[in-house]
């Protein structure tokens, strides 16, 4: 039996109501529930916190990240109980009952969520998001302080310390990410320990390229197999190189480019080698800021080496998409809040979640404008989100009923 002070006459829940305001185009209702089925998730019995209230809470506390549990669920449901239809009013849940909510629920619906809407966004009007033919994406990680718990510490481990210093106070979770760079759009994500490097991280991410990409990545990421495994997909990559590897010169090119041959290590090496182009040039007056790309598009004619110099630094946007998400939608210093390994992944996959439905809404907005996404302001958009949530009352019916057709992936 529902218990009191959720149901409406009509014996409508108002946890059935509960929506995302304007972000509840991107996460319909009917879509977060195919997941909880998906997934195993569907309740026994009623709950106060059912499961596709829960999937909205925990996106809804990466929206108003800072805020306590208990008030993150006043935000979600105030502009609800404003409309009194109900026969009493909702009891908000307790601290504790929500964090048993999110335990029950854990990272996967989260995660399969992610998979379902989390795609590229960009259209073939949308300005600064190709080159020539190509779809610019960027890869690249990050890491994310997490409460210093002893299961939190216990799997995700903690930052070494220099000599003479201490150990970092929180442990830190691993994220590796790809980034469609002209939306700032995250399409795919890997969670892991500290100690998994981003190489390990980077092959869970290589089934969402495609062909007619160009991915870009910084000299942090490396390796010969890794190289192959993305090469494989069909995308063409454009990736800086330390200054240490050796690249012999088997060919000048006419745009100063030349080809070159890169191999694996060990007794194999000289069994697996692969062809690529070196492009090496400098920034200002500083010869020792010698920057080396390899790329697999080898025909100058369809990237002359200039314009893949020029091009290289959209990269960057990975890492302005990244502090948008740590900083601006997480806040400054930010310290994730969950005291438990899955539900860091699961906290983690919110705030992704909530970025792209952000970006996807400043995609939109952008395109009907005629504008770069570039162009419109992530804080704006994010403090308007956060005000349609609070607002939610004025919602049609409609909203938390459409069916699969009216959502947009």
């Amino acid at each position: 039996m529902p218990r009191p002070g959720q149901v409406k006459s009509s014996g409508e829940r108002l946890s059935d109501r509960i929506a995302l305001g304007v972000l509840t185009r991107v996460f319909p209702p009917w879509l977060v529930d195919e997941v909880v089925v998906e997934c195993g998730r569907v309740e026994q019995r009623s709950r106060l916190l059912p499961a596709r209230a829960v999937v909205y809470f925990v996106l809804a506390m990466c929206l108003f990240s800072g805020q306590g549990y208990e008030e993150v669920a006043r935000l979600l449901t105030q502009g609800l109980e404003r409309v009194q239809r109900w026969e009493k009013p909702w009891r908000v849940p307790t601290t504790a009952a929500i964090g048993r909510a999110r335990r029950r629920l854990g990272p996967q619906p989260l995660k399969v969520l992610f998979d379902r809407v989390c795609g590229p966004v960009a259209t073939e009007e949308t300005a600064g998001a190709w080159y020539r033919r190509w779809r610019l994406v960027a890869v690249d990680g990050t890491v994310f302080d997490v409460p210093d718990t002893e299961a939190n510490g216990a799997f995700f481990g903690r930052p070494g310390s220099g000599r003479g210093q201490r150990r970092s106070a929180y442990p830190q979770v691993r994220v590796a990410a790809l980034v469609e760079c002209g939306t700032h759009a995250v399409f795919a994500a890997a969670t892991g320990p500290l100690s998994v490097h981003e190489h390990h991280l980077i092959p869970g991410l290589l089934a969402r390229l495609r062909p007619g990409m160009l991915v870009m990545a910084d000299r942090g990421i490396t390796g010969f197999g890794l190289w192959q495994a993305a090469s494989g997909t069909g995308a063409d990559l454009l990736w800086r190189v330390r200054k240490n590897v050796v690249l012999p010169v088997l060919e000048h090119l006419g745009d100063g480019s030349y080809l070159s041959q890169i191999a694996a290590t060990g007794d194999r090496a000289r069994r697996e080698l692969v062809t690529v182009r070196v492009i090496e040039y400098t920034l200002g007056t500083d010869d020792d800021t010698v920057y080396r790309l390899i790329t697999t598009v080898c025909d100058v004619d369809q990237a002359p080496a200039a314009e893949l110099a020029a091009l290289y630094h959209q990269r960057w946007e990975i890492e302005n998409t990244l502090d948008e998400i740590k900083t601006h939608q997480g806040g400054r210093q930010l310290v994730l809040r969950s005291q438990y390994p899955d539900g860091v992944e699961q906290e983690i996959y919110g705030f992704l979640l909530v970025h792209h439905a952000l970006r996807e809404v400043m995609h939109d907005t952008a395109h009907r404008a005629g504008l770069d996404p570039d162009r419109i302001s992530f804080t704006r958009t994010l403090n308007a989100a956060r005000r349609h949530v609070t607002g939610q009352a004025a919602l049609s019916p409609l909203t938390a009923e459409a069916g699969p057709h009216s959502h947009q992936p």
